[in-house]
């Protein structure tokens, strides 16, 4: 399929154009640029040096991709912006690229980040993630795949948020939101185990019952974190739902979100 670009557009000639790509009126395309088959560029877009965009994505009006992070680190130094296949990214959205030589901020496959979203240097966001409106990630934040933000949440810096994690709108997230569960606040708090989202995902009721009583343990009976964790491990070594959740606990740099004691401790028990 023949390329097509608007009259107005600015597009270098060193930048690599697959099959397809659709640029829109006013967008500016500059030399160190990889855009994959058939992913359309709405108008007035702007992507810098140093940014690979997968096939078959769109991104609409005055999104900015791959400007110089925002970080006092930063020295110039030759980083990248990568999104994976099908990505949507819609209207005012701005993607910053990485601090540190050879770093990159990346954005998985079928990813949604919705209006005025802000995606940070060093930020790494997994598949089929959805991101609402005007929310924004500091750097280095990493966000599991499956996971679900509402609009206007904020994340800390170094702060992770889990596979499959549904996080409330107007949250502030200042710690790590482990995988499965349901956030919201100001500060954010566990409320729960998303069992809508997994549902969705295919956990039978068995599967949704053993995350339950993970998270019992670590929150609800007592015992130092370490030690439940510890014993989690131990319990199912190869099981890939405890080897999600241990990994994340190993993982976590700023702590995690509390699990209040007044709150049913592992979420809605009906099955």
């Amino acid at each position: 399929m023949k390329r097509t670009i608007h009259s107005t557009a600015i597009v270098s000639p060193k930048a690599e154009l697959d099959e397809g790509v659709v640029i829109g009126p006013y967008s500016i395309i500059e030399d160190e640029v990889c855009i994959g088959k058939n992913t359309v560029i709405g108008a007035y877009v702007r992507v810098f040096n140093f940014v690979e965009i997968g096939e078959d994505c769109k991104i609409y009006e005055n999104s900015v991709l791959g400007r110089e992070p925002q970080d006092h680190a930063f020295r110039g130094e030759e980083t990248k912006v990568i999104i994976g296949d099908r990505t949507i990214i819609r209207e005012n959205v701005t993607i910053n690229r990485a601090t540190s030589e050879g770093q990159a901020t990346v954005i998985g496959q079928d990813t949604f980040l919705m209006e005025g979203v802000h995606i940070g240097h060093n930020v790494k966001i997994g598949n089929y993630v959805t991101v609402a409106n005007k929310s924004g990630l500091a750097g280095y934040c990493e966000v599991g795949d499956f996971a679900n933000l509402g609009g206007m949440v904020g994340v800390h810096q170094f702060t992770k948020i889990g596979k499959l994690c549904m996080v409330g709108g107007l949250s502030k997230v200042v710690k790590d939101i482990p995988p499965f569960t349901l956030a919201d606040g100001r500060p954010a708090r566990i409320y729960g185990i998303n069992k809508v989202g997994l549902q969705r995902a295919g956990f039978n009721a068995m599967q949704r019952k053993q995350i339950k009583e993970i998270y019992k343990k670590l929150y609800h009976d007592n015992l130092p974190l370490r030690q439940a964790v510890e014993m989690i491990r131990k319990e199912n070594i190869d099981d890939v739902i405890v080897v999600e959740i241990v990994k994340f606990f190993d993982n976590s740099q700023r702590g995690f979100a509390p699990w209040p004691h007044g709150h049913v401790p592992y979420g809605d028990v009906e099955e």
